[in-house]
């Protein structure tokens, strides 16, 4: 084992002071359970301020819902068991599934209030009465551990979250700034196509870490709003690129040589324009390379042939193009300037998407909150039949588990690997519980007895390739001696309690694989239907959103995508998908939302559009192979509506309709016969 780190020591003994601190105070004020203190310090404890804050606040939250909803329902149905198993059941049900709509990290709330809830509610069953009591200390312990981790990690030496969101944010431009100097070659460059839609995942899980920001301790977090503007534009330059290089191909497949090379020249300041030095200003270049895209740009017109409608495809990506790296550069130069402590210049608007636009999977939340509920129900089954004194642990490890796991394909491997290090944990834990704790007399004895042990897993707890094994290791530990009252414990209790964790951990892990588990190739292609199913739906008109919402959903699919078809790929099935077909459907989703909103401003021209938008809703509802090219019905109203807007007045609503129609047929077209203009 390598040597810790200073990073990994200064973690190590945090976390071990705010344990030992809140182990300190709980003792002082006559807490039953002092452990539970520790054991939530740990949980908490992060090696950044701001996720540690993040985290203690929805602990907090969490065990105060779950406190509550405990104290209702226990007095009431105390004297029927089976109706008492069944309403906690539904509860730790109900949370995990509205827990799981939230990916980001305030589900922690909803999922702590779960199965808090079964951790306090579960032990309480013998003596309904002191329900109350046991609430209020169980919340008092717990507020505790979280408080004490907070003030240790944001008062001594806090680290920052700051510099890794910052290098995250730097990593995914300068991949979006290489995916464009790649796209803009003479040759295009397709090398790297699975990097380039890695990035997609990269802009998911900048958003998701950003969540903890308003909790961080520096500056960064009074730039929040440009931090999620700056994602928003990121996220653009998924379709907007991808687009830019599709049309470019198609270019040169038709053998417009002579039309590549009038763009050439500037394709190539616009790149130049991406890597311009930070301090030089870009509105100015950036308006000379509008006015030149439009120089270039063919007018609308009857005659307008397939050459010439992708040219004016390509010149309105080219528009958004430029704008985005002005608007990027711009978003980053307002975020350095907030966290050098400069109030930074007024920025336009900062449109952000609220995390409950990226996608969700209500199927698999509702089919992990029946396994939670079938796992508890089992385990107070079998409590409840047996007569089992120390039974009540067995309901209360089924539902930790299957919540820790539920945004896993498949939780049975993570559930399995918790039950060992937990099994490796029953030799420490007996030894501090039976031997070392009876021998301790005073606060100090307990602090040099604990430290040697919870200072090694520390540093190992802040490594990411140790973390998985050494938390439950940790859990498994505290959780012993927080489960039993460690004044009066002797072996026969000891061997009781661990004994009906290791049935609540080995229930969970069996109905979970009964009833839950999937595979990744399985979860890729519901993804793939969840964006089908929308593009039916906005073709329908059924659900029509924001271009910014939709680019934000499609873009977090690619990336939920990416590493699934990899690993089923890898595994040698799912051959017939691809994460190419979801960003093909994030270019026609885009377009088609750009012509619902245009529709209005269309006149005689909108004739044409609703049957295609018809013919569109018809296709994507065609599940499971929407991505197989369409039928002539669907080609002849996409060529009948080009047909109807190069016959118009040509303003700028009517150009952008027309990219919008030439990018769907490219799309959904890609080998159909070229177009032909009206009377060709």
């Amino acid at each position: 084992m390598k040597l810790a780190s200073r990073a990994e020591l200064l973690f190590s003994a945090k976390s071990f002071a705010a344990a030992m601190l809140a182990v300190y105070i709980s003792m002082r004020i006559g807490l039953p359970r002092p452990f539970w203190a520790m054991m939530t310090a740990y949980i908490v404890s992060a090696p950044f301020a701001g996720p540690t804050r993040s985290k203690g606040w929805y602990r907090a939250g969490g065990t105060l819902l779950g406190a509550i909803a405990v104290t209702l329902l226990v007095p009431h149905l105390s004297n029927s068991p089976e109706l008492l198993s069944l309403a906690l059941a539904l509860w730790i049900g109900g949370c995990l599934y509205f827990s799981l709509l939230d990916r980001t990290p305030r589900s922690y709330l909803l999922m702590l209030a779960g199965y808090t809830a079964g951790l306090i509610g579960f032990p309480a069953v013998g003596d309904p009465g002191a329900i109350f009591d046991l609430a209020l200390a169980r919340v008092e312990e717990i507020v505790l551990g979280m408080t004490c981790a907070t003030l240790v990690h944001t008062l001594v030496l806090p680290q920052s979250f700051a510099p890794v969101l910052l290098a995250r944010l730097d990593g995914a431009a300068r991949d979006a700034r290489d995916w464009m100097r790649d796209a803009l070659k003479p040759a295009g460059d397709r090398r790297s196509a699975h990097e380039r839609r890695k990035l997609a995942g990269d802009i998911t899980e900048l958003r998701l870490m950003s969540t903890h920001l308003p909790f961080d301790t520096s500056h960064l977090r009074w730039t929040e709003k440009a931090v999620n503007a700056l994602q928003e534009r990121l996220a653009q330059f998924v379709p907007v690129v991808s687009a830019i290089e599709d049309r470019l191909a198609a270019l040169r497949e038709l053998g417009a040589h002579d039309v590549s090379a009038r763009w050439q020249s500037l394709l190539q300041d616009i790149t130049a324009l991406a890597e311009t030095p930070k301090h030089v200003a870009l509105e100015r270049r950036g308006a000379a390379l509008h006015r030149r895209i439009d120089a270039l740009a063919p007018g609308a017109h009857r005659e307008l042939g397939w050459s010439g409608l992708l040219e004016l495809n390509l010149a309105t990506r080219l528009h958004r193009l430029v704008d985005l790296c002005i608007e990027t550069r711009a978003l980053r130069q307002h975020i350095d300037a907030g966290v050098h402590g400069r109030l930074p210049e007024a920025v336009g608007q900062l449109p952000g998407v609220p995390a409950s636009a990226l996608h969700q999977d209500r199927g698999m939340a509702l089919l992990s909150a029946f396994a939670a509920v079938v796992a508890v129900l089992v385990c107070c089954a079998f409590w409840i039949l047996t007569g089992w004194p120390a039974g009540a642990a067995a309901p209360m490890m089924a539902a930790v588990l299957c919540c820790f796991f539920s945004t896993q394909d498949d939780p049975v491997p993570f559930i399995k690997g918790f039950l060992v290090y937990t099994v490796y944990s029953i030799p420490l834990a007996a030894l501090y519980l039976l031997a070392i704790l009876p021998a301790v007399h005073g606060f100090e004895t307990l602090l040099l007895a604990c430290a040697p042990t919870f200072l090694v897993l520390g540093v190992l707890i802040a490594r990411p390739a140790t973390f998985g094994r050494t938390m439950p290791f940790i859990f498994g530990i505290c959780g012993a001696l927080a489960l039993v009252d460690t004044h009066n414990a002797d072996l026969l209790s000891f061997a009781n309690g661990v004994l009906a964790q290791i049935v609540g951990l080995v229930t969970a892990g069996v109905i979970t694989g009964v009833f839950r588990s999937v595979g990744a190739g399985w979860t890729a292609r519901r993804v793939l239907k969840a964006g089908w199913s929308e593009l039916a739906s906005l073709g329908s008109g059924e659900r029509v959103t924001s271009l910014a919402e939709f680019s934000a959903r499609m873009v977090d699919r690619i990336g939920l995508l990416t590493p699934r078809l990899a690993q089923a790929h890898a595994a040698g099935g799912h051959r017939d998908l691809s994460a190419d077909d979801a960003l093909r459907d994030l270019r026609v989703g885009r377009n088609m939302t750009v012509l619902q909103s245009a529709r209005a401003r269309l006149g005689r021209a909108d004739a044409a559009i609703g049957p295609l938008m018809t013919q569109l809703a018809r296709h994507f509802a065609r599940q499971p192979a929407p991505h197989r090219e369409g039928g002539p019905p669907l080609l002849d109203a996409l060529d009948n509506a080009l047909r109807a807007l190069c016959a118009g007045a040509g303003d700028a609503t009517q150009r952008d309709a027309l990219a919008a129609l030439t990018g769907m047929r490219r799309d959904l077209f890609p080998h159909a016969r070229p177009y032909r203009p009206q009377g060709a």
